[in-house]
This record gives structure tokens, C-alpha cells and sequence, in this order.
């Protein structure tokens, strides 16, 4: 298939690099840095079971994803409506767009600006850009997508680069289950400049993050959603499974740039306001998070 990677950064980067190692042509978009390093030496992709340069393509003009199949988009939610804006005229009926962002509308958002077919994902990676046209991978790495009319082919397209994938009936749970193990984890990773496995065993920490689970579930519930398994569960999980991660809230604070949190905790606040419910302790960690950003953010 020709694939087209819009936003690469290390989500995007690790899941076009497995599928450019399987034999598809794959087309990264992404900031002059990167595709600069990526033109002259390829894409370095730093698995737990390999390292080695994946040839890719790679471009700073959303025009070169004209003609692709599909499309991974993984901008950041802030960028959703500017880089559809920027794909629009670019892409058909045919083109199949999937969405392995953070958050939980970016789908719909997709869907009111693109001609395209839009499918929303689940992403569960632990990785990293450890520098220019380099992907660190830390651990993980399964898909899970919702039904639609290709979504059986992008099991098998997935499965043969290496990658699971699951087609999923409630996919708008499964991303508020992933939003509120954002929530519990993104800003408290990032405010103390923590990797996961450290963040949990401080003092206070574990007992926070109930609180801020809590809120959550509450917005869940008075919004209708329907959380599939165990919530706490998962939280617990990703400590155990990505104890040297630290959040992309963390990394991109690191990097001076803009972060998610509107999307994040940010959103909980916003439709905890909506629904009469309160979420002190999200409003607290989105406006601790945004005094860090402080005013000069990039905003990508």
C-alpha cells in the first residue's frame, strides 16, 4: 500500500517504520528537522529487538500524501482541524484516514473535514523521539480500531508489519479509558519529571491519581460512555508494562513545545462544566501543566 504518515512524530514514526520494513511505501510529513535527517540517512528505528535504518520518504508538504491509501494522522489534537485543513484537497472517498491521536473527538473532527473514510484508533506504544530522524522504541505497540468497511484489511496490512491490531464495537470507550489513563498519568509525569515506573512509588502519588480517576469517571458517567474492563486495572498496567516512559505531556515540556493538555485533564474540566460535575483536581494539574508551557510554546 502507499502510506502517508501526517504528523511525524514518535507515534507516527514507529508505526510507518514497522509498516516501511514490511514493504510498503511510506511517506512521512513532519517539521524540516526531521525530514532533513530522515533524506540523508534514513529513519533510525531503535526497537527492543532490533536497530537499523528503515528507508522512508519524507516531506514537510501536506501535498505528499496525494495518492496515498491511507493515511495515519497523529498530529497532536491541538493541530486536528489546521493539518485536515492542509490534507483536504489531497485526498478522496477512497482514502482511508485513521486517527492514532490522544483525546476522544478527533475522529468526529476528521470525519466534518475530510473527504475521506475515517477510522478512529487506540494506540498503545511506549516511544520516544530520541533525536532528529531517530524512534526509540520502549515497549508495546498494539492497535485497536473501530469497525468500518476497510477495517479488516488494515488487521491484515498491521499483522504482517508486525503489529496487532483488535477491531473494537466500543471504541469510544476504549478512548476514554486511554483519556483517563492520560489523565492520571500525562501532567503528575510531567510536573515532576518523572518516567512512570518512578511516579508511582513516590509518596502521595498513587492516592492522586485515584482522585483524579474518580473525576474522571464521574464526567464518564454523566456523559453516557460506557468504560469497557477494569479502569484501575489498566492505569496499573501501563506503570508495570512502560516503567521508563514519561508521558508525551513530559517530553513535549522538555522540547518547549505546546502540549495537550486542553485535551487531556483539560477536557475533563471542560465537560465536567458542561454536565454540573466538579474536577478540581484536573483544573488544577491543566493549570499547573499550561504555567509550565509557559507563553512561548511552539505549537508544534
Amino acid at each position: 500500500m502507499k502510506i502517508t504518515v501526517m504528523g511525524a512524530g514518535a507515534v507516527g514514526c514507529y508505526y510507518g517504520a514497522m509498516l516501511a520494513r514490511a514493504g510498503h511505501q511510506v511517506t512521512l510529513i513532519g517539521r524540516a528537522q526531521h525530514v532533513e535527517a530522515i533524506e540523508r540517512g534514513g529513519l533510525r528505528l531503535e526497537h527492543a529487538r532490533f536497530d537499523e535504518l528503515v528507508q522512508v520518504r519524507a516531506s514537510t508538504d501536506p501535498a505528499a500524501a496525494a495518492g496515498a491509501d491511507l493515511i495515519l494522522f497523529c498530529v497532536k489534537s491541538n493541530d486536528t482541524d489546521s493539518a485536515a485543513a492542509a490534507l483536504s484537497e489531497h485526498v478522496t472517498a477512497q482514502t482511508i484516514v485513521l486517527s492514532l491521536q490522544n483525546g476522544v473527538d478527533n475522529a468526529q473532527r476528521l470525519r466534518d473535514l475530510l473527504p475521506a473514510q475515517v477510522l478512529a484508533g487506540v494506540v498503545y506504544v511506549a516511544t520516544e523521539m530520541a533525536g532528529p530522524g531517530h524512534v526509540r522504541h520502549h515497549g508495546r505497540g498494539e492497535l485497536l480500531i473501530e469497525p468500518g468497511p476497510q477495517s479488516d484489511r488494515l488487521v491484515q496490512l498491521f499483522a504482517t508489519a508486525g503489529v496487532p491490531v483488535e477491531v473494537s464495537q466500543n471504541v469510544r470507550g476504549v478512548l476514554w479509558v486511554k483519556l483517563i489513563v492520560n489523565c492520571a498519568y500525562n501532567a503528575l509525569s510531567a510536573i515532576s519529571r518523572r518516567p512512570y515506573g518512578e511516579l508511582v512509588q513516590a509518596e502521595g502519588i498513587s492516592e492522586a491519581m485515584h482522585d483524579v480517576v474518580q473525576e474522571c469517571l464521574a464526567v464518564a458517567r454523566g456523559d453516557g460512555v460506557i468504560l469497557p474492563g477494569n479502569v484501575e486495572e489498566a492505569i496499573a498496567t501501563i506503570a508495570r508494562t512502560m516503567p521508563g516512559q514519561s508521558s508525551s505531556t513530559a517530553q513535549d515540556l522538555l522540547r518547549g513545545k505546546r502540549t495537550e493538555i486542553d485535551h487531556l485533564n483539560g477536557f475533563i474540566v471542560r465537560r465536567g462544566e458542561a454536565l454540573g460535575i466538579p474536577t478540581p483536581i484536573n483544573r488544577l494539574l491543566t493549570s499547573l501543566v499550561k504555567v509550565l508551557e509557559g507563553p512561548r510554546a511552539s505549537v508544534s
